[in-house]
């Protein structure tokens, strides 16, 4: 059973590669202005390709299969991706983390490092991550944002949009995700119609004013929901690489 459990998560997984970059906000409403200051557009060559979010001078946290969109610049500073931003960084390292192979192993989350520091203001402010591991409980409610579609299928839009997320049970989360290892948070997208979309890929998962997640993946790019569990990384789970690479400022 449990080899079929990997064979079914595998299988998903694999397809879920083909429709997980970039996500967005369903049945949320766009985020005040001065709000969520931490967020950060992580952009190639075309445009806005997922979410990330600010946790030193001269590093954005976002998802590790957002380097399959090969990102090369992070905006900063504005809610409205279509407006011409005060702060825009290129992207000069990417520490992937070392253990990543795929959407759902737990190790989706990559570190960029900008090309020189910002520091905070009216319009930029970093966000803390957890001290040590946390335990979340069941619905405890928190907030995930983005960027990107409002529905499956549907156009782009510019502005900021936030949402807020129940966290599920990891038993839940299980069973609707057989297979799933452990490292990672589920929240929204089941038994709800609130969650995030294609063109958050990246983004946090904010609980108490801490980010606590990153954004990874849904079930087949649908963002119909209720539906399967959204799945984010589980910060907590990678502190010590994170702040080794903050400390050195190098992977």
């Amino acid at each position: 059973m449990y080899a079929l459990h990997q064979f079914m998560l595998i299988h998903v997984l694999t397809c879920l590669r083909q429709n997980a970059l970039g996500s967005e906000i369903i049945n949320g409403e766009k985020a005040p202005e001065n709000s969520l200051l931490y967020m950060a557009s992580v952009q190639n060559k075309y445009g806005h390709s997922c979410g990330g979010f600010l946790v030193s001078e001269d590093f954005v946290v976002t998802a590790a299969h957002c380097d399959e969109g090969n990102p090369r610049r992070i905006v900063l500073g504005t809610h409205d991706l279509s407006k011409p931003a005060d702060t825009v960084k290129d992207v000069i390292m990417k520490c992937i983390h070392p253990y990543y192979i795929g959407v759902g192993n737990g190790n989706d989350i990559m570190l960029l490092k900008l090309s020189s520091e910002v520091q905070p203001s009216k319009s930029i402010q970093m966000i803390k991550l957890p001290s040590s591991e946390i335990k979340l409980k069941e619905n405890e409610r928190c907030l995930v944002a983005g960027w990107g579609l409002t529905k499956t299928g549907g156009p782009l839009v510019h502005q900021l949009r936030v949402v807020n997320v129940s966290v599920i049970s990891p038993e839940v989360c299980r069973e609707n995700w057989p297979g799933l290892p452990d490292g990672l948070i589920c929240a929204g997208g089941y038994g709800t119609n609130k969650g995030f979309c294609q063109g958050d890929s990246g983004g946090p998962l904010i609980c108490n004013g801490t980010a606590v997640g990153v954004v990874s993946f849904n079930k087949w790019g649908r963002c119909d929901y209720p539906d399967a569990p959204n799945v984010y990384v589980d910060i907590a789970k990678h502190l010590d690489w994170i702040n080794e690479i903050l400390k050195k400022k190098h992977c």
